[in-house]
């Protein structure tokens, strides 16, 4: 099988982009390059970070990562994990600041983890990205646009464009001076022409959302 990189070239993804949509070229080089991600590069645990995701939903930043940290130090771990997460039962979470829904999708996500339904790094390497998708949005509290992030984020995937994205759509309104932002169906269709480095033109979107607007109300988001 062959293995997937994590990152890709991002001074060729520049180049091919400002070369093949003049329009998104255009606010590329307003914007300026945006380099590799350093988290590309650093190993991680999947069900860490889908736990991660998992607590951080619906809730700004600062209030999520309090509740991290709380149950951090609950199960005197900074990994959650199936076996540290079996330190803590539901009163615990719930004495943290985890809602009852996010409780449950914590239990289902180390129910899967116990019977090897979620993808280990190394097995991700060899994967697809539909194939990664299809193998974590059945875990409870868990949507293709969380692992869409991961794949962009974490693994580097060179050619994902999470067309739900409040955000992302935004951008693409900006780019082609639309009156109304496109359908996910519409920016899927308009994402064609970025392939095979629509990851590299959705983080370029999301700027360029917020550029449009420049001192009024920010762009919300599907990740608000």
């Amino acid at each position: 099988m062959p293995r997937h990189a994590r990152g890709f070239d991002t001074e060729h993804a520049w180049d091919y982009l400002t070369r093949r949509d003049r329009k998104l070229g255009a606010w590329m080089k307003r914007i300026g390059y945006i380099a590799p991600q350093p988290t590309w590069k650093k190993t991680f645990d999947p069900v860490d970070a889908l736990a991660r995701a998992i607590l951080y939903q619906q809730l700004s930043g600062k209030a999520a990562a309090t509740i991290v940290g709380r149950v951090e130090t609950a199960i005197a771990s900074a990994r959650l994990h199936v076996d540290t997460l079996d330190r803590i039962d539901d009163a615990a979470l719930r004495a943290c600041g985890v809602s009852g829904n996010k409780t449950l999708a914590l239990r289902d996500l180390a129910a899967r983890e116990r019977r090897g339904e979620i993808p280990t790094l190394r097995q991700m390497s060899t994967m697809h990205q539909d194939e990664i998708v299809a193998a974590l949005v059945p875990v409870r509290g868990i949507g293709r646009w969380t692992v869409e992030m991961m794949l962009m984020f974490r693994l580097g995937r060179p050619d994902v464009l999470p067309i739900d994205d409040l955000g992302v759509r935004k951008g693409a309104q900006f780019v082609d001076r639309l009156d109304a932002m496109p359908t996910p169906k519409e920016l899927a269709a308009r994402g064609e022409t970025w392939g095979p480095y629509r990851t590299y033109a959705a983080q370029y979107l999301w700027r360029i959302a917020d550029a449009g607007i420049e001192a009024k109300t920010p762009t919300k988001r599907s990740q608000d």
